[in-house]
């Protein structure tokens, strides 16, 4: 495979919505539902934005989210199935690592169901200490929440 015009591209103002809702219904089980106004709303509170480019096609993509000095998450990291197993996969993931946003991060975590020893082999270990998870129901949001915002409405004083 010809590998000489791959561009990793950081700039998430570049990213082609309809080129990525293809690649990750083609290579992702995980996010084959996910719709563009979900994507945008994803991509637009995530820093680093990594594509990976053939020249006019989609072939890859990873994000992460920050507080850029303590906790990070790598989240979606796909590369298209014709280009896998030539280290595009490695190349993506160490270039959210080294971003300027993540590059200091004391702890950067990440969630796979089948590739951990992709991950293992960048550095990853798996971490049991840390599986806990809240579903949250989109028609009803989060108790505490909602109990937070009962408690501001009744502080609140109408003039």
């Amino acid at each position: 495979m010809d590998c000489s015009n791959i561009l990793f591209c950081a700039d998430k103002t570049k990213t082609d919505y309809k080129q990525l809702q293809a690649l990750f219904k083609l290579s992702a089980f995980w996010a084959v539902e996910r719709t563009r106004e979900e994507w945008e709303i994803a991509i637009a509170n995530s820093d680093p934005v990594i594509n990976v480019w053939d020249g006019e096609r989609l072939i890859g993509f990873a994000r992460a989210t920050s507080d850029c000095i303590f906790r990070a998450t790598i989240w979606d990291v796909v590369v298209h199935p014709e280009y896998r197993g030539v280290g595009l996969g490695r190349k993506l993931v160490e270039s959210v690592l080294s971003h300027p946003r993540l590059n200091r991060v004391e702890r950067v975590y990440l969630m796979t169901t089948h590739k951990q020893s992709f991950y293992q082999r960048i550095g990853f270990q798996e971490n049991s200490s840390t599986t806990m998870v809240l579903y949250n129901n989109v028609n009803q949001p989060i108790p505490v929440l909602q109990q937070q915002h009962q408690q501001e409405k009744a502080n609140t004083v109408a003039v």
